[in-house]
């Protein structure tokens, strides 16, 4: 018998005991789709956490007076670091020595619990107001949609101007608007909307539910007793930011009057050590989704060595009768082995597809994006090959051991 009559004979097998085969389907599929579910699941969880992070702006580093609230470190139990606040002296002082080689934004968060209102719509009060300048759409990536940014002027005298948010603009005029030089309340507050933001989609760091108002005017509408400014700088090379950074943290410390040797009191924060950290962490998740695959198909091949072990007895006779026309055991053992090779390749397609399904459906829950796992598929198919060859091997050589005479006799 050539391969090809093999082959033949090893599919017909498959598609006579169909209710072994999709049992056997079902057992290969599950296993491939814990490993493919579990890895696209990560997969769209990293694509989520790069783009929550380069929104904030690719080349954008801020000084902050605190770092961040979280630490991934087990062993570091380090919490968040407080610095004494920037104030706006220092922060306006940064930016007209610094503005002239990188664009420098200051940044003042006025509150996050505001109420807009435009005729009988108005918002939750769920809307961040912050006080920036002519730079911050550029260093946070944000496009204008509609209108224009603030005038010198407007950010000198402290103007009654907004720039609102696309969510804003949605729940305040509905889908089609021209919102330029309308006048809206935020807090009860008459502002002109100059400018529509483009949409930018939440995020750990950015939001289209805000408004943006000069920084002057926030500083008037929203007093704190000792309140803390954010200084965003952007490069102007996103690859090579490293000499940027040192230049704002030297221009800084002088700033704040910092001896040499002594440790900076403020924080960088940047979105790449951000996403850096996390993804990072994710390694240890693609692991564990990896490991729980392997343990799932160690289970399955065991499963489908049993059920191709009752199949060579339920099939005693048949491997008698082709011993009597003439098959050797090569052509015996290579049945077997086809066999369980073609419904591990169809469990294994079967779970790559509910694998991708499961998979992006977390993903998409998250706010991921859609992902095809071209890796993941091709380690699942090769998996399958793997778990196919080492549970048919041995059910394929008891096969074609057995004694043809011996076998004809068998009930």
């Amino acid at each position: 018998m050539n391969f090809l009559e093999v082959l033949q004979l090893s599919y017909r097998s498959v598609r006579t005991n169909i209710g072994r085969t999709v049992i056997t389907c079902c057992i290969i599929g599950f296993g491939i789709m814990a490993l493919v579910g579990i890895l696209t699941a990560v997969d769209g969880l990293k694509s989520y956490l790069s783009k929550s992070f380069s929104s904030m702006g690719a080349g954008t580093f801020k000084i902050r007076n605190r770092s961040l609230g979280f630490n991934l470190d087990a062993d570091n139990d380090e919490g968040m670091k407080v610095f004494r606040n920037i104030s706006y002296l220092e922060a306006t002082e940064f930016k007209d020595k610094f503005n002239d080689r990188y664009l420098t934004s200051v940044q003042y968060i006025g509150t996050q619990g505001a109420t807009t209102k435009f005729g009988n719509k108005k918002t939750n009060p769920n809307i961040l107001v912050v006080g920036s300048d002519e730079n911050y759409i550029n260093n946070e990536s944000y496009t204008l949609q509609q209108g224009r940014n603030f005038t010198p002027s407007e950010l000198k005298l402290g103007t009654n101007v907004a720039m609102i948010g696309s969510a804003v603009a949605k729940k305040l005029f509905g889908d089609s608007y021209t919102p330029e030089d309308r006048v809206i309340r935020i807090d009860d507050v008459k502002f002109k909307v100059v400018g529509v933001l483009g949409e930018k989609g939440s995020s750990f760091i950015t939001t289209d539910n805000m408004v943006l108002i000069p920084i002057t005017k926030a500083r008037q509408l929203y007093t704190y007793a000792n309140p803390s400014y954010v200084i965003s700088i952007k490069g102007n090379d996103p690859e090579n930011m490293q000499p940027v950074e040192e230049a704002a943290t030297l221009l800084f410390r002088s700033i704040r009057k910092l001896h040499p040797g002594e440790p900076i009191n403020f924080d960088l924060l940047k979105s790449d050590s951000i996403s850096g950290m996390f993804l990072e962490k994710m390694q240890y998740a693609t692991m564990a989704g990896f490991i729980i695959g392997i343990i799932t198909l160690i289970g399955a091949a065991i499963g489908l060595m049993n059920i191709m072990l009752v199949s060579v007895t339920e099939r005693t006779r048949e491997i008698g009768t082709l011993k009597a026309i003439g098959a050797d055991n090569k052509s015996i053992r290579l049945q077997f082995l086809l066999e369980a090779i073609v419904i591990c390749q169809i469990g294994g397609a079967l779970g790559i597809i509910l694998g991708i399904a499961a998979g992006n459906a977390v993903s998409l829950s998250i706010g991921g994006a859609f992902i095809v796992p071209w890796m993941w598929m091709l380690v699942g198919i090769s998996f399958c090959l793997a778990v196919g060859l080492i549970s048919g091997i041995y059910p394929a050589i008891k096969a074609s051991k057995l004694d043809p005479i011996e076998a004809l006799r068998y009930e």
